[in-house]
């Protein structure tokens, strides 16, 4: 990203300077999969005036057939050159897109626009909501097919090193390339299971955010395939071990302050951040399914594995799934534990931020914090301190979404039939087919 307040001029300067000569208009389709619609450099202007135009039926939870031109309109300051093709003969590079109907419309379906419609209801309470997402992610071997396996290529733990931790030559070309696309990364470490990694990034406004983390899952991608390794966002690759999380921290900001900070308090909060986390834990079932969005995620939401299970907060306890870090004052903010790198950004910053605002608008008050560990309770501690639950399977989450009037709304109902379809399907082709555990649990015995 090169920066911010580019105009129209400064790209075509740009591109010129860099020798592009291909452009690629990026977009997410409902379930979060990067897309793209690749122009030659002599229709950067026409691009540049949102006059490109793409079927828009042919992508998932869009438009139906006989309403599928849409247009891409870029988003200027998203403009970034690719290293890894920036060859002798021309670059690439890239531009975020908001999707638009012919009529000069948004297109409700576009989860960019979802996430901008959530940050305008924020900006009308006088909020700006910043966030800062974990992403982790595993490194597999391929196969000689060029197959991804989950085989790791390193033995490394918690922040280990070489030569144990094999994954930092990696890494370390990761950041490079996303220092060269205009990222600030702040660390980056080996994770708790094998072959686990984790790149953290500059704390930003969401949409920003947002855009950042979609390029980030992009290219740890590409950079991990051109050392022929795969890396992988799914939640929970390998049983036994952690899975891999998005603990994403939130703060609201209001005239130019952090709305979340209060040196009075006793924990050094404000009544709005105790309203923001009490929105967030009564809609924390509700959000699941958009925070949480494969069968797979819910291998990884379990006890035992430090992924959060239990709603509930604390400013100190780890097992809570929202923790309050110990920064205040500029760097007062919560820390979202449940919410996985599959998920939609864009959907899923938008459903935390309307959950959050929820507890703002009602004055929500939080329950008492939890300070014991939660997964050494029993039931009966927990039902007795009001304990509840995540859903414990996305066929539970799905079902707690749509009797979440408030996560649905901030959906709207285009995406919400999209995603619903989607997900409805995933659930049952994963729910008739016969698993190998059934075989070797099964087979012989009955």
């Amino acid at each position: 990203m090169a920066g911010l307040g580019l105009t129209r001029d400064d790209i075509l300067k740009l591109a010129k300077e860099r020798n592009v000569k291909f452009i690629r208009l990026q977009f997410t389709d409902v379930l979060g999969v990067l897309k793209n619609v690749e122009i030659p450099i002599g229709q950067l202007e026409k691009a540049l005036d949102g006059e490109i135009m793409f079927d828009g039926s042919s992508i998932e939870g869009f438009t139906r057939i006989q309403e599928s031109d849409m247009y891409l309109r870029p988003d200027y300051d998203t403009f970034a050159v690719f290293p890894w093709r920036n060859h002798a003969d021309g670059a690439t590079a890239r531009l975020i897109c908001d999707v638009y109907r012919p009529d000069g419309t948004p297109f409700e379906g576009d989860p960019r626009h979802v996430l901008k419609r959530a940050l305008k209801a924020a900006a009308d309470l006088g909020f700006t909501v910043n966030a800062g997402p974990e992403a982790e992610f595993f490194l597999f071997r391929r196969d000689a097919e060029g197959r991804p396996t989950t085989i790791t290529h390193d033995a490394g733990g918690y922040f280990d090193l070489g030569p144990v931790e094999r994954g930092e030559d990696v890494r370390r070309d990761i950041i490079t390339t996303l220092d060269t696309m205009g990222f600030n990364v702040e660390a980056s470490h080996h994770e708790v299971a094998i072959g686990q990694h984790e790149i953290d990034f500059e704390y930003d406004d969401a949409l920003t955010t947002a855009d950042r983390l979609v390029t980030f899952k992009f290219v740890t991608r590409v950079i991990a395939d051109l050392h022929n390794l795969h890396a992988t966002f799914m939640p929970k690759p390998i049983f036994g071990i952690n899975g891999s999380g998005m603990h994403t921290h939130l703060s609201l900001s209001k005239d130019g302050d952090n709305a979340f900070a209060d040196p009075a308090d006793e924990l050094g909060l404000s009544k709005t951040a105790y309203q923001f986390i009490a929105g967030l834990l009564a809609h924390a079932r509700g959000f699941t399914a958009i925070t949480n969005p494969l069968v797979n995620s819910y291998k990884r939401l379990v006890p035992g594995y430090e992924a959060p299970v239990y709603i509930s907060w604390s400013a100190k306890n780890r097992s809570a799934l929202i923790r309050v870090p110990a920064a205040r004052g500029k760097a007062s903010r919560v820390e979202l534990r449940s919410p996985d790198p599959s998920c939609n950004p864009y959907l899923a910053f938008a459903a935390v931020v309307a959950a959050g605002l929820d507890g703002i608008r009602k004055g929500l008050v939080p329950p008492p914090q939890v300070t014991q560990n939660i997964y050494h309770m029993t039931p009966v501690e927990r039902h007795e301190k009001g304990i509840d639950s995540l859903p414990g399977s996305l066929e539970e989450a799905l079902e707690c979404f749509l009797a979440d009037q408030v996560i649905v709304d901030a959906m709207g109902p285009h995406v919400v039939d999209a995603f619903l379809r989607a997900k409805r399907a995933e659930w049952d082709a994963y729910r008739t087919q016969v698993h190998q555990w059934e075989l070797d649990e099964y087979l012989a015995r009955y």
